[in-house]
This record gives structure tokens, C-alpha cells and sequence, in this order.
């Protein structure tokens, strides 16, 4: 049945339904309107980049058995060696020589490293270092300056340090990386019986200045306080032996070479050649 409505009634029915038709058309209109280029611009999250790192480098000593460097170069993505060349005022590795020609020859990034004694001055050693390694233009150089855990009382001492920089920068014009890891450098007692350095590197030594090769087999690894606003160039996060760092075994594997440290570079490859170019080769001022 059809529903009747009186007069007034009817006229109101037919203003709602005006008014309703109205709303809809200007729904419609809305929707069929061009949306401005302004709406339509995708949101924009921030993207973090990290800084890179590349697991490329090794430093290995006489105690390393070396097969093929190409190998280390082509199946384990390895570009630099840092070397042992020297300890102490009276030694020199025997495997230096030879293998610094077979790995060049290969096409590697070549370096060489002191390890730091008491027995002789800071002076003393890096001249026994500079005869040792003879470093060319495109030889990065290194101190090793940590505790002597074999011989604790044969341990280079801070001041001796730094006048093995000295030594080498009147020498070269360059100033060699510092190996070293930061409970060391932040004078912590090592050792038993205890030994430290007797206070703490800080920001104002000459070691400060030099580029940092961080020792730590931690997964992240502490920082020395002297460098903690420049942060490190090498982390040497696994050692050559059995427990040398979290990562097992198959970490510190390398083809063509047995037991070798691996570092890290803060930085991609072209960053790294450049790194050592710079460092090896560009005289800087005292």
C-alpha cells in the first residue's frame, strides 16, 4: 500500500529529499575533483646510512704459514698485509723481505709493524724499524704498542711510544698507526703481577694524532679515551689463535694463509686504498 501524506507534510518530505540530493551532488563533486600535486607527494622517511666496514686486511708475522697470497687476495676478498718487520732495538722478522715481494707481486696493500719493547729508547727502535721495513711510498706503517703478557717486564712504556713516533715522523714525514686496545691506553693494570703505563694516553700525545688500529675481540669493540672523538681506522676484532675472539675459528679463515689476525676498515674499498695512499705516502706536517 502506497503511504499518503497530508499537504504540509508532503511539501516537507520533498524539501529533505532536495536537500539530500544536494549533499550527495556535492559528494560526487568532490570526489571527481583533481587532487592538488602537493597531496599527493609520498612521505619521506629519514634514511640512516652507516658508515661501511671491510673485512680485507690481515696482519700476519714469521709464525704464519702463507701458501698463496693470490688466493687470499681472489677467494677471501683480502687487499692489504700488514706485516711484522721488527721488535724490540735487535730484531727482525725473517719472512719480512720475502713476503712483502710475493704479496705485491700479487697486487696487495702492504704494511708493516713494530712491536715495542723496554729493553731499548723509543728512538732506538724505530730506527731498527726503518732498517727493517724500509718502508717505500706505499707502505703503511705501525706501532704495536700493548702488554708484553710473555715478558710483562719488557714493555714498552709510554714514553718510549712516543718517541718512536717522533723517530719515525723526523724521519718519514709519516706518522704510524697505534696498535693498541683501550684498557691498555686508558692506563688499566694488566697482567699478574699487575702492570699499567702508569697513566692514561690522552688527547694531548702525539700518539693521539696518530690514525688508531683498535685490538678488541669483543663484538663491539671500547675505544681508548684519547681517540673516543676520532674513533678507529682498524679494528682488529679476531686473533690468530683458537680463542682469539667470539666469532669461532672459521671467522679468522683466510685462503692461502694459516693463522692470521683479521681486521676491519671503517670504510669500502676505494676508501681503503685511498686511506693507505694517503697514510703511506703523503708527508704531513709535525
Amino acid at each position: 500500500m502506497r503511504r499518503q501524506f497530508p499537504p504540509t507534510s508532503k511539501l516537507m518530505w520533498s524539501m529533505k529529499m532536495l536537500t539530500r540530493r544536494g549533499m550527495l551532488a556535492g559528494l560526487l563533486s568532490l570526489a571527481a575533483a583533481p587532487v592538488l600535486a602537493s597531496e599527493t607527494r609520498p612521505v619521506r622517511t629519514a634514511v640512516i646510512k652507516r658508515p661501511a666496514k671491510l673485512d680485507a686486511v690481515i696482519d700476519i708475522s714469521h709464525m704464519t704459514t702463507v701458501h698463496d697470497f693470490m688466493l687470499a687476495r681472489k677467494r677471501s676478498n683480502i687487499l692489504g698485509v700488514i706485516h711484522k718487520a721488527s721488535e724490540g732495538g735487535d730484531w727482525r722478522d725473517p719472512m719480512y723481505a720475502k713476503r712483502r715481494s710475493q704479496a705485491e707481486a700479487a697486487g696487495l696493500l702492504w704494511g708493516a709493524y713494530h712491536y715495542g719493547t723496554h729493553q731499548h729508547s723509543g728512538v732506538d727502535q724505530a730506527l731498527m724499524f726503518l732498517a727493517s721495513a724500509r718502508p717505500g711510498p706505499t707502505t703503511l706503517m705501525a706501532l704495536d704498542f700493548e702488554f708484553n703478557d710473555q715478558n710483562p717486564s719488557n714493555t714498552m712504556r709510554l714514553r718510549q711510544a712516543e718517541d718512536f713516533v717522533r723517530a719515525v715522523l723526523d724521519a718519514t714525514g709519516r706518522r704510524p698507526l697505534i696498535y693498541t686496545n683501550a684498557s691498555w691506553a686508558d692506563g688499566e693494570p694488566m697482567g699478574n703481577p699487575r702492570h699499567s703505563l702508569g697513566g692514561a694516553v690522552t688527547e694531548h700525545s702525539i700518539l693521539a694524532s696518530c690514525p688508531l688500529w683498535l685490538a678488541d675481540y669483543r663484538t663491539e669493540p671500547q675505544l681508548p679515551g684519547a681517540w673516543s672523538a676520532k674513533g678507529w681506522h682498524f679494528w682488529q676484532y679476531a686473533g690468530d689463535t683458537e680463542n682469539g675472539g667470539p666469532r669461532g675459528a672459521r671467522a679468522r679463515s683466510v685462503s692461502g694463509v694459516d693463522r692470521c689476525d683479521r681486521n676491519i676498515f671503517k670504510g669500502d674499498a676505494a676508501t681503503l686504498r685511498n686511506f693507505w695512499q694517503k697514510e703511506a705516502g703523503r708527508k704531513v706536517s709535525a
